[in-house]
């Protein structure tokens, strides 16, 4: 059971570093606790949520699109139990291809959960599968466990009527009502779900405003079209309290700017606690190891992902910073090129962001603010999809690109995005800001018309002289 690289943790992180350094000649050994592969994001988070939103998406339009375009459909229905199993099959067939592509990489996998030890100074990883304990011998061991959901007292999880992500992707049925506690990024995505199937969905934030990582021009435009889409929204609003009584649950909440005043009540029949994530380490024996962690549970590691014991690495939410699968991704394959003797390295500065509302919203770099906090001289473009063709002829013209530029060298510094198709637009600007571009040489280069990214050349233009088209 000696191996090149131990790895803990089989989601994109992990089975990506995997396939790696496999790929790169080395004796791999992969653990996780789930039978199938893919972690959070392909069991129970990105992928299912992505088909849900699918789902719904296709329905809201059957029932309030498709008219205008000369389509009746009448007599439109939810069938909640078949969308749940669409979402299931997708999970399945995707789970089973990186079962595929870690035994065609000859990636051995261990299934139990994973513990910490040493034999004299040599570092050895415990894999627990029941009353079993398999002993594996690693050079190296990456440890990419990934998070779990945050619970608050106030609302303990129960997966049926109080639920985390992972139960809001399994409801039986559409709730009359339900409160999403936390307006970031999966509570965002899955309140848009349940409303667009016909829930009445009110949004708890105990900030000021929902998405805050994204610019603020961009979350101002997704909440006036959430607003649209109907979704109710209460910032600077805490829960206090809870409590079930038959089917409903009653929530209390108080507006954080006079805490003074009354405790409102809120009647749900289904509470989405969405209030961030956590570092999964339990039962990893870190601090025996001498594996040193911040105040919140995140493991320290070096640039080289190294934790402050040697020969153990981290990578992925495990470590902090964006929380994001492809991140994850990225860190794994820099970590085992550099093991190989290769120069792995992340561009955390280029590292895009998507939520995937409809619309999407998209973000890479720096915001407007951020920009300015650290020192810039910004020039702004922007351009609405209202005036883009295609966006036209298919009756998409919500948000707008917004494209961040240094005043003195022209460098783009960010891009916001929020539209159809934000998610894969996002990726020019990516690759365009990896390479150091400029703005001009967004607004220089050919785009395809009529497309959506024409939107993304008029943004540049309107950085340095003025959109062509507005």
């Amino acid at each position: 059971m000696h191996f090149d690289l131990v790895i803990i943790g089989a989601g994109p992180g992990g089975y990506v570093a995997a396939i790696r350094a496999s790929q790169l000649g080395m004796k791999v050994a992969l653990v996780d606790r789930r039978e199938k592969p893919g972690g959070t994001c392909l069991n129970v988070g990105c992928i299912p949520s992505k088909a849900l939103l699918h789902s719904a998406y296709k329905y809201s339009q059957a029932k309030d699109e498709f008219h205008k375009h000369g389509i009746e459909v009448t007599d439109v229905r939810v069938n909640v139990k078949t969308m749940i199993e669409h979402k299931n099959h997708v999970v399945s067939e995707l789970t089973g291809g990186v079962n595929f592509l870690l035994k065609k990489n000859k990636v051995t996998v261990f299934h139990g959960t994973a513990s910490l030890g040493h034999e004299g100074d040599q570092t050895v990883v415990h894999v627990h599968e029941g009353s079993e304990v398999q002993v594996l011998h690693p050079k190296h061991t990456i440890i990419a466990t990934g998070s779990q959901v945050i619970d608050i007292p106030t609302l303990p999880t129960d997966e049926k009527m109080i639920v985390s992500s992972t139960g809001a992707l399994d409801l039986e049925k559409v709730p009359a009502h339900m409160v999403v506690v936390g307006g970031g990024y999966i509570g965002l995505e899955l309140g848009s779900v349940w409303k667009r199937l016909g829930s009445d969905v009110t949004v708890v934030e105990a900030l000021p405003e929902i998405a805050m990582s994204m610019d603020h021009d961009v979350r101002k435009e997704l909440r006036k079209s959430l607003e649209s889409l109907g979704i109710k929204f209460m910032l600077n609003t805490k829960v206090i309290a809870s409590e079930k009584q038959g089917k409903k649950i009653h929530v209390e909440v108080v507006r954080k700017e006079d805490l003074s005043k009354p405790a409102e009540v809120l009647s749900a029949d289904v509470v989405l606690v969405s209030v961030g994530r956590k570092p999964c380490t339990d039962g990893l024996n870190l601090e025996h190891m001498g594996i040193h962690t911040n105040e919140r549970g995140f493991i320290h590691v070096n640039h080289h992902f190294e934790t402050s014991r040697a020969g153990v690495y981290a990578i992925g939410d495990v470590i902090g910073g964006m929380m994001l699968a492809h991140k994850a991704e990225e860190e794994g394959i820099a970590l085992v090129e550099m093991l190989a003797g290769q120069k792995g390295h992340v561009n955390y500065d280029v590292i895009p962001a998507v939520i995937f509302t409809q619309p999407e919203v998209a973000s890479v770099g720096l915001t407007e603010e951020q920009a300015k906090e650290r020192g810039h001289g910004v020039k702004v473009g922007k351009f609405p999809f209202s005036a883009n063709s295609l966006a036209k002829a298919i009756s998409s013209t919500e948000g707008f690109v917004k494209i961040i530029a240094d005043s003195r060298t022209d460098r783009v510094l960010g891009v916001h995005i929020i539209g159809s198709h934000a998610g894969a637009m996002i990726q020019e600007a990516a690759m365009a800001m990896e390479f150091g571009a400029s703005s001009e040489d967004i607004a220089r280069t050919c785009h395809a018309h009529p497309t959506f990214s024409e939107a993304l050349k008029e943004a540049a233009w309107d950085t340095f002289e003025k959109a062509l088209h507005k």
